[in-house]
């Protein structure tokens, strides 16, 4: 583990491999950096691979009030600081909100654009978010992520995956959490999704409940380019649920994508 300090603060990171264009991974709202161990061992064997926090996250120092456009700015500011230029993003649920937002602003540095499990507007966003914070206040971290963690998998999950995952969300500071819900469940990025014209992978595991397939389906809708693929036998976190499908389909995307570049 690492920080690479910038205006906006330290932003923790984990760093593997080196070479090649290298690949940015974004987690979602109940999760750390911690969550692409998989990608990272993975893909760091052939290309710099480097997962981040967002403010307020992990190692990452908190920003009061951020938003999703700045995690968006800090988290380049941090791969200025790296010294990456262009990278291939690849966001997770809120990292999907993220790697839009970071599109947005520099799409020119955007070797390719992967939205796993992900959405640009949620019909149930404002119902969502209440009941995250309401409980994240009520009942603390450690509770919800017990009460979420069905939620979150498909069935069949191993019980040492789910200690995992629940002990990781319980660690997160309920403040940077709130402000994290806010920038997933509310966002609208519908306009800002439409622009997106490199290479584009979208990734839904089958049995995601929080964010089903049919969102995924709207967002290649709104993307006629992008290439859509369903996962099957996960949920909300197919990286973890199914790795080895995940890195299987990402890295056959990545190879198209640099081929054709």
């Amino acid at each position: 583990m690492a920080t690479v300090h910038t205006a906006a603060g330290a932003i923790g990171f984990l760093e593997a491999g080196s070479g090649g264009v290298p690949l940015v991974l974004l987690h979602g709202v109940g999760s750390d950096k911690s969550v692409w161990r998989p990608q990272l061992d993975e893909f760091g064997a052939a290309r710099r691979t480097l997962a981040f926090d967002y403010p307020g996250y992990g190692d990452s120092a908190p920003q009061p009030g951020a938003t999703r456009d700045t995690y968006a700015t800090a988290l380049w500011a941090a791969l200025d600081g790296l010294g990456v230029g262009t990278a291939h993003l690849c966001g997770l649920s809120l990292g999907g909100i993220v790697a839009i937002a970071m599109h947005a602003q520099a799409p020119e540095r955007c070797a390719s654009v992967i939205l796993a499990d992900t959405f640009a507007v949620h019909p149930d966003g404002q119902a969502i978010y209440d009941r995250s914070v309401d409980a994240s206040r009520t009942i603390g971290m450690r509770e919800l992520a017990k009460a979420r963690i069905d939620h979150l998998l498909a069935p069949g999950a191993s019980l040492e995956l789910r200690r995992e995952l629940i002990e990781t969300m319980a660690l997160i500071d309920p403040a940077s959490y709130e402000l994290g819900a806010a920038a997933v469940w509310l966002a609208d990025q519908r306009e800002q999704v439409t622009p997106i014209r490199c290479p584009t992978l979208i990734l839904c595991g089958s049995e995601d409940r929080i964010t089903p397939p049919t969102l995924s389906e709207e967002l290649k809708d709104r993307l006629p380019h992008a290439t859509l693929v369903e996962i099957a036998g996960a949920g909300h976190l197919p990286n973890v649920e199914q790795p080895a499908i995940f890195n299987r389909v990402l890295a056959a995307f990545l190879a198209g994508a640099e081929a054709n570049s």
